[in-house]
């Protein structure tokens, strides 16, 4: 399944939709049609007993009606997941970002986190006050969506906590990130953690650990990598995490981007008011927001 939020007006509050090729299936709305109860978010959709069998009934009645299927012409995109207990990050997980960082590869997960409140969807603005910030980098990034709770789980039995995964875009205020020696400030300004524009389920995706990760600047390529390349796959990500704090449905694990970032190019290249910045992984999707000051 390719999991969105949309919403159909201004007014509306964000409900969790399937995208399929007839259009977008409300899973709510085609859920009550067919008898299934589902929540009208993705995180809470998480959390439901048995939610595939529930979604694949909404779906099937949805097409088999022709009833609660919208264009997606006629919908506005929200994040996949809007409101995550927790946005962990994890640092230098590439070895060519590491040695862009003067860093070696740690030995073990470098974690940090995001607030919540940082999450932006698709088409969002990034957006910043230029009297705070003046060093506003991107990072590619394939961000994991943990689907049932996981709470010190091995690395064999991970991927069963995870239901899918998404593009990222872990935006940093680097001056705020290297002058207090601690990264939660610089990397939690409001809009900087887009995600999206789907939560693809893992049983779309042959293998996660072999797709193409990329990041174009106004349409210039400036990171380029697969996710081959990941120091820590996702499932030692998942268990590691497991091990210090409980997994929830819906927290979202950025896992780290390759090399390419602007602040490290010579001469270093920003964000500035009016760019576009575009975040695609191969079958997830790409994931684009313009920036603005504010």
């Amino acid at each position: 399944m390719r999991i969105g939020q949309f919403t159909r007006s201004d007014e509306e509050r964000p409900w969790a939709g399937v995208v399929r090729e007839g259009g977008v299936v409300h899973l709510g709305e085609a859920g009550l049609a067919a008898g299934v109860d589902l929540p009208r978010r993705t995180t809470d959709l998480l959390s439901e007993w048995y939610w595939r069998k529930k979604a694949a009934l909404a779906i099937e009645f949805a097409e088999e009606t022709g009833t609660s299927a919208y264009d997606p012409a006629d919908l506005d995109r929200h994040a996949p997941v809007g409101e995550p207990r927790k946005v962990i990050c994890v640092g230098l997980n590439y070895e060519d970002h590491a040695a862009e960082s003067d860093a070696d590869p740690p030995d073990e997960p470098v974690l940090f986190a995001k607030f919540p409140s940082a999450i932006a969807g698709p088409d969002d603005e990034i957006a910043w006050d230029p009297d705070l910030t003046e060093k506003v980098d991107y990072e590619a990034e394939l961000c994991v969506v943990i689907g049932t709770e996981a709470r010190e789980v091995a690395v064999d039995d991970a991927m069963a906590h995870v239901a899918g995964v998404t593009p990222g875009n872990d935006v940093s205020a680097r001056d705020l990130q290297f002058a207090d020696e601690q990264w939660v400030r610089g990397k939690s300004l409001d809009t900087f953690a887009p995600i999206g524009p789907d939560l693809v389920t893992t049983d779309e995706i042959a293998d996660v650990h072999d797709l193409d990760i990329w990041a174009d600047l106004d349409g210039e390529r400036l990171q380029e990598s697969t996710t081959a390349n990941l120091v820590f796959q996702v499932p030692e990500l998942v268990s590691f995490c497991s091990r210090a704090f409980t997994l929830q449905p819906g927290d979202v694990i950025f896992t780290g981007t390759p090399a390419g970032v602007g602040v490290f190019r010579d001469p270093p290249v920003l964000l500035e008011d009016g760019s576009e910045i575009t975040i695609g992984i191969e079958g997830l999707g790409e994931l684009s927001n313009r920036c603005a000051h504010r």
